[in-house]
């Protein structure tokens, strides 16, 4: 196969007597969704080009917690947050890069407190800092004068106050980025925070993926970038809802700059 991925795993790294430059953590929907599995290649492929020297825990990976913590079920956090801690503490992480906000959140405000302290950054964090050092370039040919309008996910917005790098990747690409009504600090969650992904909605007007899809669409976007794989699927069903699949595309800010690049 032509484009097989190399991706190493820490335990092969460890036994070669390795260390990573960092970990990447690909959570449970950049494991096992079909949509985020994209995202997840498409991050590595630019890491692979970048010549970052990288790893993945592969099966010793579980779950964060963050579903479980957000549902209220405490316990299970915790139990599931120590196994992960000591994972990772036997082989001294320290910098950790994932593609989703919830697992950034988690692993950087959640875990030092049960031991586990890392420096924790979002992808559209790291592949701003590549950029910055020239590690990464980007020809933004693909998306010139396309109109680009960012959803901000709320773990990695309002929470944790990264707003810039997403956006400022958005201009490296020569794309018109547009802003919805609500964004940044007044952002609008998709709908799927607080474990709410895993559910039906409670009864009402209108679902709040809708009514983020409407905002959206407002700004006449050719594309709607996520930087969250929750927030891709509740706003592609969202573009999905009002028809409008041919014309608007949802992508992560990984798969645009893998795009851009080719790869």
């Amino acid at each position: 196969m032509a484009d097989t991925i190399q991706v190493p795993t820490m335990a092969e790294m460890f036994a070669a007597g390795k260390t990573p430059e960092v970990l990447f953590w690909v959570g449970c929907a950049g494991s096992f969704d079909d949509r985020a599995k994209k995202i997840t290649k498409a991050f590595v492929k630019i890491l692979n080009k970048a010549n970052i020297s990288f790893a993945v825990l592969g099966t010793e990976e579980s779950c964060t917690g963050d579903p479980a913590k957000r549902a209220g079920n405490e316990f299970l956090f915790q139990m599931q947050a120590v196994s992960n801690i000591e994972v990772l503490n036997a082989y001294e992480i320290k910098k950790i890069v994932t593609t989703c906000p919830h697992c950034f959140n988690t692993i950087k405000n959640e875990y030092p407190g049960l031991g586990g302290t890392y420096e924790v950054v979002h992808h559209t964090q790291f592949l701003k800092q590549l950029l910055k050092e020239g590690r990464i370039s980007m020809e933004g040919g693909t998306f010139k004068g396309k109109r680009i309008t960012f959803h901000d996910p709320c773990y990695l917005g309002r929470a944790n106050g990264v707003y810039e790098a997403p956006r400022e990747l958005i201009k490296k690409l020569d794309a018109e980025l547009v802003e919805m009504k609500n964004c940044k600090q007044r952002g609008l969650c998709c709908g799927a925070g607080g474990a709410q992904m895993f559910k039906e909605p409670e009864k009402g007007d209108k679902d709040v993926n809708i009514e983020r899809t409407e905002q959206a669409l407002e700004t006449s976007p050719d594309i709607i970038a996520a930087g969250c794989p929750f927030c891709n699927t509740m706003m592609t069903d969202g573009v999905k809802h009002k028809e409008k699949e041919g014309d608007v595309k949802v992508m992560d800010i990984a798969e645009l700059i893998a795009m851009a690049e080719d790869l």
